[in-house]
Parts: structure tokens; sequence; C-alpha cells
């Protein structure tokens, strides 16, 4: 895959998880009759995205074909864990903002923001901690 399709794919990718992160949250906060918060909307988001994410990841950038609960399982929990700073980051962008910006807007540039600088960090830390080695199809 070429440099340009590669940037290209993860770009695409990181707008789709993205929106459905953001989408979530839309929908957590809307039910704020139920005390919903923004913490709850924040974490709703993340896990969307964080499955929209890996999956379109897994196959489509870094091309993994291991298949069988053990394979995911291993690759799904290294990929989490190497977004626990990269949350981090997009979480302090979107509350800052939402902090000093009191308005949706405000707290969407915040996690735009936050969220394209985590992407970029992220894929070099896929790449080297949890996509480093292939794994076998069907292996467990």
């Amino acid at each position: 895959m070429t440099r340009t399709t590669l940037v290209s794919r993860y770009l695409g990718f990181a707008i789709i998880a993205t929106v459905a992160n953001l989408a979530a949250q839309r929908i957590v906060l809307r039910g704020d009759y139920l005390g919903l918060t923004l913490l709850h909307a924040m974490i709703a988001g993340t896990a969307v995205g964080l499955a929209v994410k890996y999956a379109l990841d897994k196959r489509y950038i870094f091309h993994d074909t291991a298949t069988g609960l053990a394979a995911h399982g291993r690759r799904f929990s290294l990929y989490a864990l190497m977004g626990v700073g990269t949350t981090l980051l997009f979480w302090g962008m979107e509350a800052t903002f939402w902090h000093f910006g009191q308005t949706d807007a405000m707290r969407e540039i915040g996690a735009v923001i936050g969220i394209t600088l985590g992407y970029v960090l992220k894929y070099h830390l896929d790449r080297h901690f949890v996509f480093d080695k292939p794994l076998a199809a069907g292996s467990t």
C-alpha cells in the first residue's frame, strides 16, 4: 500500500470513528433527564469509536487476518491499552474546551483537536506494539 493510500484510509477511518464517537455522545447527552453527564457521554462515545476504529484498522490499515477469540482478544486488548493515553489527551482537550466555551460547538472543537492528535500518536503505537507481528489466521 502506498503512503498516500495509507494516510487517506487512516484519515477516513479516523473521521468515521470520530463521527460515530460524537454521535454516541450526542445521544447520551440528549438523555440528560436521566442524569447522565459529559463523562458518561465521553465514555459511551469512546467505546463506540474504539470498536469502529479497531475493526477498520485491523482489516484495512494493518491487514491483520488473524481470527478467533484468542487472537481478537489479544489484539483488541493491546489496541485498547495503546489508546488509554491518547484517550486521556482527547478527553482533556474536549473537557477543556467545554469548560471555557460551555457550548456543544466548543466541546466538539476540542474533541476533534484532541482526537486528531491522539490518532496520529495511536497509529505509531499500534504499528509498533499491536500489529507488529502477524498472527496466523485462526490462531488461538
